[in-house]
């Protein structure tokens, strides 16, 4: 089934780089809360991270006062700024095994990385370890849709259109439930890496790259 796949959509965060200590409920409150406080917004993290998960559309926070494109602006700014923080110090790290990105791209494959981050956070991180040379897109959060990240199908589908893919020539390969549900919501057969735990619900399951490499390999020769 594989042999006809012309493109991969990856996610990134937690598929091809990591974040070394990261604990999101500190980053809200370091840098997001006090940012809010001083717009006299009173937003707790629960109602936050709802959001983030697609419990509560992103268009919510505006019963606190504040347009929800100008908010989600805000707080991806801030996550820009502690990307940055934390790369100084050396915290976010690339997987061991992202150069075999390289010998899969090189079966001819398009490339593209979509992630729930904003496009500047995302490019941020893949140019951090050189990757982005391996895509032929990128896509971060669209504010002109922002209930279109993950696990909704919008930005797949825009990777697949600006890679000119249909569903049935791609995979989505992800580490989350998000991913699994956004790659069938777009008719995408999913790959689950299991970075750090099985979700179930994905089409094929590999540990890491060069596993994928080999599936797509063994698959191409049958």
């Amino acid at each position: 089934m594989i042999k006809i796949i012309r493109g991969i959509i990856f996610d990134v965060d937690e598929t091809l780089v990591y974040y070394d200590g990261y604990n999101q409920e500190e980053w809200y409150r370091l840098y997001v809360k006090p940012a809010l406080l001083e717009r006299d917004i009173k937003l707790d993290y629960s109602t936050y991270r709802k959001m983030t998960k697609g419990e509560l559309p992103r268009s919510y926070v505006e019963r606190f006062g504040i347009d929800h494109v100008e908010f989600w602006k805000l707080v991806d700014g801030l996550s820009l700024k502690y990307r940055r923080e934390l790369a100084k110090q050396g915290k976010i790290k690339a997987f061991s095994d992202v150069d075999i990105l390289k010998d899969i791209k090189n079966l001819g494959l398009k490339f593209g990385a979509v992630s729930n981050a904003s496009q500047e956070c995302t490019e941020f991180v893949l140019e951090l370890f050189g990757l982005n040379k391996y895509f032929d897109v990128v896509l971060g959060k669209d504010y002109s849709y922002l209930n279109g990240v993950k696990p909704n199908p919008h930005l797949i589908q825009k990777a697949l259109n600006s890679l000119q893919l249909t569903p049935e020539g791609a995979l989505m390969v992800g580490d989350s439930r998000l991913d699994i549900i956004a790659g069938h919501r777009a008719g995408l057969r999913v790959v689950q890496i299991m970075r750090f735990r099985k979700v179930e619900g994905a089409d094929y399951y590999v540990n890491n790259l060069q596993e994928l490499y080999n599936l797509l390999i063994s698959q191409i020769r049958e």
